[in-house]
């Protein structure tokens, strides 16, 4: 026999937190592999030219467009200055009139980690060289957790590359370019290009330079296959909590088949089952569908005993 009770709106609640999963990945070979798809790029301030001047160990792409990209979605407002463009500015006199705008009002999102001063520099002389690791959305899920990723090329400490958290990808304690978290985007701007020994940041957040890397290091890290690769995804699930209460009248028979003398079909219960005091114990609640289909079981840790004289109320956590 089955026994059914429905639940309210207010009965269910819906709660969504944050997960993370690590990754390690090894190799070229691994990394490059169909069910990961990891890609390294150079990109070169030069013109396009279709068929030319290719890269990409996975899928080619021009050199020129991988740099003209990377510049056009996360440095365009960045171009004057690491601190960005300079904001409009005004006075307002004091009947209202607003004279003396100063200044150009950024136009692009640019992608920003946090609502910290950003900081961030892009090389722009001719001939200058990026590199670009790209790691594919089914890896990082909704974005790569900020502070955990981490680059080893050549297994030496002159070759570790780590993010700060804060969108910044640092070796040897010197910036070297930035990272597009919610794009899986590992963007190098300092190695063999005009930005190199260049002042970031300010006295609000203390000052730095840009790593001196030079463009044959870059062209190594790129291409290299002793690599070590790791970063954590972060994607958000939502766990819904169903509160099952059971009121003193309810769910007073149980199910176990030992509290039938004789067959279940023709045995009838036990004295001490039909008493007025009698409170069975509850180990299992199921959760149906509108169609009486049992979609989830929760099973309790150990038996609870339900009560006569005050609700009862089991919590089932479903994380979906």
């Amino acid at each position: 026999m089955s026994v059914y009770k429905s639940l309210t709106t207010s009965d269910v609640i819906v709660t969504p937190f944050k997960v993370n999963k690590n990754f390690i990945f090894q190799g070229a070979n691994e990394i490059t592999a169909s069910n990961i798809g990891i890609d390294r790029f150079i990109g070169k301030n030069i013109s396009y030219v279709s068929g030319s001047d290719l890269t990409g160990q996975i899928v080619s792409q021009s050199q020129a467009l991988i740099y003209q990209s990377a510049k056009q979605l996360y440095y365009t407002n960045y171009l004057n200055g690491s601190n960005g463009s300079p904001v409009l500015t005004s006075s307002i006199q004091t009947d209202g009139v607003r004279i003396g705008q100063n200044g150009t009002q950024p136009s692009y999102v640019n992608y920003l980690p946090n609502t910290l001063l950003a900081n961030r520099l892009f090389p722009t002389a001719s001939l200058d060289e990026i590199g670009v690791i790209s790691i594919p959305s089914n890896l990082f899920g909704e974005y790569i957790k900020p502070g955990s990723f981490k680059y080893e090329y050549n297994g030496t400490s002159n070759g570790i590359i780590t993010d700060d958290g804060n969108g910044g990808l640092f070796q040897n304690g010197d910036k070297i370019g930035d990272i597009i978290y919610q794009h899986g985007m590992i963007i190098i701007t300092a190695a063999g290009s005009s930005i190199t020994g260049s002042v970031y940041s300010t006295a609000i957040y203390g000052t730095g330079v840009y790593s001196s890397v030079g463009s044959t290091n870059l062209d190594y890290l790129i291409s290299t296959n002793n690599i070590t690769c790791s970063f954590q995804s972060t994607m958000t699930i939502y766990e819904s909590q169903y509160k099952c209460t059971l009121n003193p009248n309810e769910f007073t028979y149980t199910q176990n088949p030992s509290s039938i003398s004789g067959s279940i079909n023709s045995g009838i219960p036990y004295d001490f089952v039909t008493g007025s005091y009698f409170q069975p114990y509850i180990t299992t609640v199921g959760l149906y569908n509108g169609a009486n289909q049992l979609v989830a079981v929760g099973k309790l840790s150990q038996p609870l005993q339900s009560s006569n004289v005050s609700d009862t109320t089991v919590l089932v956590n479903l994380d979906l």
